[in-house]
């Protein structure tokens, strides 16, 4: 491929993107000379056009969200509606300061509210929804935090054990440690499930609690978590719900029914908001009742006020102009009193973790949350959950007739599933970096490099058919050449692969 040019080497003497030429200025004498350039800046002069085509042309080699999923296994980055984005940058959001009085900022935590209790619903959360964690990370370490402050709490002081699977996602063991907690590991059966035996052989006095995600980081439903659940319930420990892999359950059964806790919601990763550069994230976290006093702050409250009372008196005229069920502030029928939404605060939960972020979460993020969760309804996310799985077992088959073996061949997949490269390997001594540079070549990056249970992990939530055929020849392809022809790679794209060991997680 052909070097593009640097900006610089576009400029030309005299050139400017201004429609006129702005003229030379002599410095204000009062300048001092210590804050003089001997020498000019050295910006490029370019015109507008070059501006213009230069950045389009660089955006061109990206791989985006716009032009394809990115497979980052649990982590995967997909298609973001534009409604989504239009919606959560009108001005009366995206003007709003963070530290607004309640008064002036009804509308937007009304929508707050609203996700709140749209999440618990989602999830089963009894005890209610907490927005303000700034990622799935925080929101790991916010629902171990909170098992681990319940215990504190009634003085059994000796739980301080948190038991976590073999195949679990990394974050897992080190959000436990971070919370002060000792990590128990338990091992994964061949069929992909919890080894119960070895479950039972570490719970005791010493059990806090265990993180689990479900469907699992391999890709399948944990058939016993009811049996799970019992049995860790019994023993006096919690259950922690990692919810990176949603999008395969949403709508269909709930965490909460399963018998969890506590539950982290990548909002980034399910409710469809921008999730590429690291960041922007948002890890809400629901609880059940027993670990409602300890949800982080600050945490949207609705609440009846008086009709004499005056406050919010500046938005009443915009407020009784909107239906009742609308997401913004609004006065009942005279004599009944008023909707009011509010932060609670620490004074009004003494038992609470406290703060994770300033101010109360990504705003952005959780306003795109919120439009998308309204967008799609109960229905739509029900169909949510039903293509990511449709899509993640057709493509598995279609890797199964290109000769590749599925490391849980008698299970159904979740959202995702987990290849096994290891005749790949041997037969073609094509090592798993060479087929990740090979796949830069079809423009679509390789999954998560650090997955090491098998192989090669591969996501599939919800792109359509045609999309999905189109990585199951990619794929193909990449298998089915010569032992040589990775040699050179990657041929379609300025890089190779990004190396993800210091990518942010979650």
């Amino acid at each position: 491929m052909a070097r593009s040019m640097l900006i610089f080497e576009h400029s030309r003497p005299g050139r400017s993107a201004a429609a006129q030429m702005p003229p030379a200025c002599a410095l204000p004498d009062d300048l001092p000379a210590t804050l003089r350039r001997a020498t000019p800046i050295g910006l490029p002069e370019v015109s507008e056009m070059d501006v213009v085509r230069h950045y389009t042309s660089l955006s061109q080699k990206n791989f985006s969200i716009d032009t394809n999923f990115y497979p980052l296994g649990s982590c995967t980055m997909k298609y973001n509606p534009r409604v989504c984005n239009s919606l959560a940058m009108l001005d009366g959001f995206l003007s709003r300061h963070p530290y607004a009085p309640e008064s002036l900022s009804q509308g937007f935590l009304a929508c707050m509210y609203e996700l709140q209790e749209i999440l618990a619903d989602v999830t089963g959360m009894q005890g209610g929804v907490s927005l303000t964690p700034m990622a799935g990370a925080q929101g790991e370490f916010a629902g171990v935090a909170m098992i681990m402050a319940y215990h504190r709490h009634r003085n059994d002081l000796a739980r301080t054990e948190i038991i976590v699977p073999d195949a679990a996602h990394g974050t897992n063991p080190a959000t436990a440690t971070m919370c002060g907690a000792s990590v128990r590991e338990i091992p994964t059966l061949a069929d992909g499930d919890i080894d119960i035996e070895a479950l039972r052989s570490v719970l005791g006095p010493n059990t806090a609690g265990i993180m689990l995600t479900n469907p699992s980081t391999i890709g399948v439903f944990e058939r016993r978590i009811r049996e799970i659940a019992h049995l860790v319930h019994a023993a006096g420990g919690l259950l922690y719900y990692d919810g990176a892999n949603l999008n395969a359950i949403l709508g269909k059964v709930r965490p909460g029914d399963m018998g969890f806790d506590a539950i982290h919601m990548n909002l980034h990763k399910t409710f469809s908001t921008p999730h590429g550069g690291g960041g922007p994230g948002a890890g809400a976290v629901g609880v059940s009742e027993r670990l409602k006093p300890f949800l982080p702050i600050p945490i949207v409250e609705k609440i009846m006020l008086p009709a004499s009372d005056r406050r919010g008196t500046e938005g009443v005229s915009l407020a009784a102009r909107v239906p009742s069920s609308g997401p913004v502030g609004h006065l009942l029928p005279e004599g009944e009193g008023k909707v009011w939404y509010r932060y609670a605060r620490k004074k009004d939960r003494p038992l609470s973790i406290g703060r994770l972020s300033a101010f109360a979460g990504n705003a952005g993020v959780l306003l795109r949350a919120y439009i998308y969760a309204r967008l799609l309804g109960r229905e739509g996310m029900r169909r949510v959950a039903e293509y990511a799985t449709l899509n993640a077992n057709y493509l598995a088959v279609e890797l199964r007739k290109a000769g590749f073996t599925l490391a849980y061949p008698a299970r159904r997949a979740s959202h995702e599933f987990i290849v096994t490269v290891a005749p790949q390997k041997k037969t073609r001594r094509r090592h798993r970096a060479g087929l990740q540079q090979g796949a830069a070549r079809p423009r679509h990056p390789c999954a998560d490099q650090l997955f090491s249970a098998a192989g090669a992990r591969v996501p599939a939530d919800r792109a359509d058919r045609d999309r999905e055929q189109g990585h199951a020849g990619s794929v193909r392809c990449g298998h089915g050449a010569s032992a040589g022809a990775g040699r050179g790679r990657p041929r379609g794209a300025e890089a190779g692969a990004a190396h993800h060991a210091g990518a942010p997680a979650g």
